[in-house]
């Protein structure tokens, strides 16, 4: 690796959006995320949709029509 042209690498605090703090190493002093080990239903067991541009909705809406006409059909044997 070459001299002084690389970042210090030095401990770092992680601050969660659920107001979970712990320490970590990093280029940066602090750093901000919205999900992580303590709120994420990966580890907590907890089906939580964590959706900020509606995308989750707008899925339901499109394929509740399709739900519906699928429902209404007989299938044939």
């Amino acid at each position: 690796m070459k001299k002084d042209i690389h970042p210090p690498f030095q401990k770092a605090i992680v601050h969660c959006a659920c107001g979970n703090e712990f320490e970590t190493f990093s280029t940066a002093k602090e750093i901000n995320v919205e999900i992580c080990s303590q709120c994420h239903p990966l580890f907590t067991g907890q089906q939580k949709i964590v959706d900020s541009r509606g995308r989750v909705e707008r899925f339901r809406r499109k394929y509740e029509k399709v739900d519906q006409n699928s429902k209404g059909k007989k299938k044939k044997q």
